[in-house]
C-alpha cells in the first residue's frame, strides 16, 4: 500500500512521529508512521475473540450481498492485510455474479472517473481492493464522495481539459449520473486517522458518513492468531490435502514464532503448508529460514 497511510490493526501507542504532507493533486497528503502491534486494554478470552470475529465477518458477507443487490450504495471494510477480507467479498461476487470490476493498486483520478462511468448503471459494482492510493489524492476522494453520496441523485463531473474517451473511442461526457455501488477493501485505519486529525480526516469522515463502515476489530496478535485458527479449521488447507494433524503442526509453528514471522497472516499459513507438502521431513527447518526473521 502507499507509504504514509496507516494500516488497520496494530497501532502505535507512543513515540509516534509524523512528517509533513503536501495537500495537492497527485501528491501525498498524509505522512504518518506505520502502526505497530498494540495489545487491547481489556483482556478477551479466545471464545470472546472468536465470537467477535464471527460477528464481523458474517456482517461483512451480509453487507456485500446488500451492496450487490443495490440496497446499499457504498461499503468500506477496514482491516489488516492477509486475514480474508478480499476472499469474503470475492466469494459473494462469484456466487451472485453482478456486473462488476475489481481495481487493485495505483489509481489516477482519470482512471477512476472512467471506471465509475462504465459501471454507472444500477446493479453494477466497483470493488476497490487494496487501492489505497485513492486516499492520497483529493480529486479521487471528491469523486468517491459524490459516488457514495446518500442524495437521491449522484452526479459526477469532470470539467478538466483532459479529453477522455470510452472503450469504443467516443468522447466521454463531462457529467453523468452514477447509480452503481462501491465497495472498499482497505488496510487503512479510518478511525485512527480521523481520531488523530490527519489531513485526510475530513475526507475519510465524509466517506464514513456516506458508507456502511466496518472495522474488522483486529487490533492484537491474539486477534490474528484466532482468525488464522478459525479459517484453517473451516478447511482453508483442504485443497492442499493437508491432514488435521498437519494443520495442528502448522498452527503450533505459527503460534511459536508469532513474534518473528515475516507476516502474521493467512498467506503465511499457505507458505508454510506449501513447504510441508514439498518437504515433509524438512519443512520446519525450511520455514524457519524462509518465514522467520533473524533465524539461523
Amino acid at each position: 500500500m502507499p507509504r504514509g497511510v496507516p494500516k488497520a490493526g496494530f497501532r502505535m501507542t507512543k513515540n509516534r512521529k509524523s512528517g509533513k504532507g503536501k495537500f495537492a493533486r497527485g501528491t501525498v497528503i498524509s505522512k504518518t508512521q506505520a502502526p505497530v502491534y498494540r495489545e487491547p486494554e481489556v483482556y478477551e478470552t479466545e471464545d470472546q475473540i472468536r465470537n467477535k470475529l464471527d460477528e464481523r465477518f458474517t456482517a461483512m458477507t451480509m453487507m456485500v450481498e446488500s451492496a450487490i443487490a443495490g440496497n446499499v450504495r457504498a461499503v468500506v471494510f477496514s482491516g489488516p492485510p492477509g486475514v480474508g477480507k478480499s476472499h469474503e467479498v470475492m466469494a459473494a461476487m462469484e456466487k451472485h455474479k453482478p456486473y462488476h470490476t475489481i481495481i487493485h493498486g495505483f489509481v489516477r483520478p482519470t482512471g477512476l472517473y472512467k471506471t465509475l462511468y462504465e459501471y454507472r448503471h444500477p446493479g453494477s459494482v466497483v470493488v476497490l481492493d487494496d487501492a489505497d492510493s485513492i486516499f492520497e489524492d483529493y480529486v479521487c476522494l471528491d469523486l468517491l464522495k459524490t459516488a457514495c453520496d446518500t442524495t437521491r441523485k449522484r452526479e459526477l463531473s469532470w470539467l478538466s481539459e483532459t479529453n477522455m474517451k470510452e472503450e469504443g473511442g467516443d468522447k466521454m461526457p463531462t457529467q453523468f449520473e452514477f447509480e452503481g455501488t462501491v465497495i472498499f477493501i482497505t488496510n487503512t485505519d479510518f478511525d485512527y486517522l480521523i481520531e488523530k486529525g490527519s489531513k485526510l480526516a475530513p475526507h475519510l469522515s465524509a466517506l464514513v458518513s456516506r458508507s456502511m463502515y466496518l472495522d474488522m476489530a483486529m487490533k492484537s496478535k491474539r486477534d490474528y492468531l484466532v482468525r488464522i485458527k478459525q479459517v484453517v479449521e473451516k478447511g482453508m488447507l483442504k485443497d492442499m490435502k493437508i491432514s488435521k494433524s498437519d494443520e495442528n503442526e502448522i498452527l503450533a509453528f505459527v503460534d511459536k514464532f508469532q513474534d518473528t514471522l515475516r507476516e502474521l497472516s493467512l498467506r503465511m499459513v499457505v507458505k508454510i503448508a506449501t513447504l510441508m507438502k514439498a518437504h515433509p521431513t524438512k519443512w520446519q527447518s525450511l520455514a524457519k529460514v524462509f518465514c522467520v526473521k533473524g533465524s539461523n
